[in-house]
């Protein structure tokens, strides 16, 4: 785990969202809002970078994000379904031009035969556009399985912004 790499890619995301004049945010769950300290150890992140959700329950998922209970019974925290209305919910309750969800497994229980412990789900949103979805399966202990959360979500929304 390297704190350096994601000041990094934090500081290459800002850049490119004050170049665009977008603002972000995200919705976070088994990073517990780690994304989010990762781009306010960027000073000057406040010019680009509002609020941040982290919703671990899903309780805290309803009510703050409005993620359907009924989905969230149906597939699980951990599913595509469910980090896409996370995503809208931040999005909608923030008023950010693009933002990233997050929901996984870090492990070390919890984990099941159809997803194991590593399952991440991501979405990314761009006001205005449809929702890019993932499922990524990371190694590790439970902060390495974190932290490859964090730099993918980073990463993810660096290439969604370069795209538009």
């Amino acid at each position: 785990m390297n704190q350096e790499k994601l000041e990094t890619i934090s500081s290459e995301l800002g850049e490119l969202l004050k170049l665009k004049d977008y603002s972000f945010t995200c919705a976070e769950s088994c990073t517990g809002g780690w994304v989010g300290h990762a781009l306010t150890s960027i000073p000057g992140s406040s010019e680009w970078f509002g609020s941040s959700f982290v919703t671990y329950s899903y309780e805290a998922k309803t009510q703050i994000l409005g993620v359907s209970s009924e989905d969230l019974d149906n597939f699980g925290a951990v599913s595509e379904e469910i980090v896409e209305q996370m995503v809208s919910g931040a999005l909608h309750k923030s008023g950010a031009n693009v933002g990233v969800a997050i929901s996984g497994i870090a492990g070390p229980a919890g984990g099941t035969d159809t997803k194991p412990v590593g399952t991440v789900c991501f979405a990314w949103k761009m006001e205005g556009q449809d929702v890019i979805t993932s499922t990524e399966y990371f190694a590790g202990e439970r902060n390495e399985i974190r932290y490859s959360s964090v730099e993918r979500a980073l990463m993810g929304t660096i290439e969604l912004v370069k795209k538009n």
